[in-house]
């Protein structure tokens, strides 16, 4: 345990996030989610799993963006996977329940998290750093979000 960070982040998931570089995507994966086949990189590379029993998906984001910034260079560095047979523009309630805590703490602003269709979803995991998987019983909860910079403001 250490000081100032989450409890729910496992030194397993500490390290993750401290390897990350700026543009590198995590994705936070609902419990049907087949993160074991997915680890495994267009390179054959094992990319890391981490597993955190217990835990649901927002509750996973909160922790994990007490440390994570998000990517500013980009318009949408958040992506949620689209519920399939569902309207454009809709989300289940732990989509709006995500979307909401990341708005209202200042992570995102309106039209930065993007519904992604499940299979470009899956195309767009196969090349981020790590997964992890949650325990949360939520269909389509799964979120990937893209690292931004940690610094010192650019001196002219």
């Amino acid at each position: 345990m250490l000081k100032g960070i989450d409890p729910l982040i496992s030194p397993d998931l500490l390290k993750v996030l401290a390897d990350m570089g700026h543009g590198d995507e995590i994705v936070i994966a609902d419990a049907n989610f087949t993160a074991a086949s997915l680890a495994i990189g267009p390179d054959g590379v094992r990319k890391p799993l981490v597993h955190l029993p217990g835990a649901g998906i927002l509750r996973t984001v909160q922790a994990v963006m007490g440390l994570l910034p998000l990517d500013v260079a980009v318009e949408q560095p958040v992506a949620y996977m689209h519920v399939s047979g569902q309207p454009e523009g809709y989300r289940s309630r732990l989509q709006r329940d995500v979307v909401q805590w990341l708005e209202q703490n200042g992570h995102t602003r309106p039209g930065q998290c993007q519904a992604i269709e499940r299979f470009a979803f899956y195309d767009r995991v196969r090349t981020a750093y790590a997964i992890v998987l949650t325990s949360d019983l939520q269909p389509y909860g799964n979120v990937i979000l893209k690292k931004g910079v940690i610094g010192e403001a650019l001196e002219a």
